[in-house]
Order: C-alpha cells, then sequence, then structure tokens
C-alpha cells in the first residue's frame, strides 16, 4: 500500500476541492465544508460521546490530554467504527493532501465539549515552531456537533497567520487576550472546518447554558511522531474492521 493508493481507495479523485476553495485554504489558512455529517449523524455522534463520557469518567481525555472547563476524549478510533468517517471522507483527506502533500498519516482523533462559563485558550499554534510558507508540517479538522456560534465558544483564529512566520507569544505580551485581526469560526453542526495547524487559533469562552461539542481529526507528515501512538493502542478488533486504506491513513500494523 502507498499513498496514491489508499486515497484512491478511499475515494479521493482530485475533484473533491474547487480550485476557490484550495486558494482559501491556502490564502486564510481554514476551509469550511458544509454538510459532511447530516443533523441524524450529528446526534449519533454527540449520543455516542455522552456514553463514553460517562463511561470513562475521570480517565475521559486521558490517552492524550485533559482540559480544565472542558469535557476531552480520545483514541476514538477503538471506541466505534462511527468515527472511522473521521479519517476516511474524501473531501477532507483531499484537503489534508493538499496542506500536507503527498505523505502524510492521522496523529490522533479527539473530541473536546468546551462547559458552560469554560473554554477560552490561548492562541497557540500546533507546532512548536513556525515554518516557511508551504512547508506545513501539521493539519487540523473540526467536525462541528453543534452551532458554532459567538456565544458558546467557537474557535477564534487569526487568517493568515500560518504564513507569518512568526508565534503568537512572539507578537503578542498575551497570547489569551484578543487579537485585532481575530474572527471566530462559525457554521452550522454538520460543517467541517478545515484548518492549517500552524494557524494562529484558539477556543473562545462558552457563554451559554449547554456544552459546546466538536471533534477533531488532526493530521501529520508521516515522519512526525504521532499525537497519540495508533500502533501502540490498536486493539484487535479495530484491526481486523479496518480497510487495508484505512490501516495505512493510521499507519498500523496487525497488533
Amino acid at each position: 500500500m502507498d499513498m496514491a493508493t489508499a486515497l484512491r481507495d478511499l475515494g479521493v479523485t482530485g475533484s473533491e476541492l474547487t480550485q476557490d476553495e484550495k486558494d482559501q485554504l491556502d490564502r486564510d489558512g481554514f476551509l469550511p465544508l458544509e454538510d459532511v455529517l447530516s443533523l441524524e449523524e450529528v446526534d449519533s455522534f454527540n449520543r455516542r460521546m455522552a456514553e463514553l463520557t460517562a463511561a470513562e469518567g475521570a480517565e475521559a481525555g486521558l490517552e492524550v490530554h485533559q482540559e480544565q472547563g472542558a469535557d476531552r476524549l480520545a483514541d476514538l478510533i477503538n471506541k466505534d467504527p462511527m468515527f472511522e468517517v473521521c479519517f476516511s471522507h474524501p473531501r477532507v483527506l483531499a484537503a489534508m493532501r493538499h496542506v500536507l502533500g503527498a505523505e502524510f498519516r492521522l496523529s490522533s482523533l479527539n473530541s473536546r465539549a468546551a462547559l458552560p462559563g469554560q473554554g477560552h485558550q490561548s492562541l497557540h499554534a500546533d507546532f512548536g515552531h513556525p515554518v516557511a510558507p508551504g512547508a506545513y508540517e501539521v493539519c487540523n479538522s473540526i467536525w462541528l456537533l453543534d452551532d458554532f456560534t459567538p456565544e458558546n465558544g467557537a474557535t477564534r483564529v487569526v487568517p493568515g497567520s500560518h504564513r507569518r512566520g512568526t508565534m503568537p507569544a512572539d507578537e503578542m505580551p498575551d497570547p489569551a487576550a484578543t487579537h485585532p485581526d481575530q474572527i471566530q469560526l462559525t457554521a452550522k453542526a454538520g460543517t467541517v472546518v478545515i484548518f492549517n495547524s500552524h494557524l494562529w487559533h484558539g477556543g473562545t469562552r462558552n457563554h451559554t447554558n449547554r456544552p459546546r461539542r466538536a471533534m477533531h481529526s488532526y493530521f501529520a507528515h508521516r515522519h512526525l511522531p504521532q499525537q497519540l501512538n495508533q500502533q501502540a493502542y490498536l486493539r484487535g478488533e479495530t484491526y481486523d474492521r479496518l480497510t487495508p486504506a484505512q490501516r495505512f491513513m493510521l499507519d498500523v500494523t496487525a497488533p
């Protein structure tokens, strides 16, 4: 198996993104893809994640990261076949290929629910240092499981900041503060927002009385360590149900 074969087998033909969509992703560093999930699918994901959050309790999210003020889950690939779409959807994979080039793999598949009154994050990038424009190493996707609104903690981004060659702390005395160029990624549930992970971004405070829920499928060049070592966590039953192309996207062999 190689990347070209895996992408072909997962339905990536080269026609998934328009030139305008590619240009927006290059220029702004993010691209909303509407209606990737139906509202019925959104409801199913939310029900399943509520079950997992209750079942895992204080251990929820521990495989990767726990966060005060947010419910986290990690290692979703092993926890239900329904999550396979998050690393197999042709439009999402086409966007990852556009940003990262020919050789990438899933780094992690997690969820984050900003709790009422909580969820604000400093502006940050998901890489330790700036890179030259076009030499991108990591790219993320946010799967919106609620409408993202200004009130409920929608992610903020600084458009074009992936091309600045700096990190937020290089320019801002306080990266937790508001940036004059920031915007919020507001969109309907079922949207997937692709964002170049070198883009400055962060969650905002949820001012509503309900959690603001999302999943994150995070991809990186194949030479980089995965955020969650997929091989180390791989369950036998998971391996058995995955296709060869999906196994390649996770970079796993039989446990």
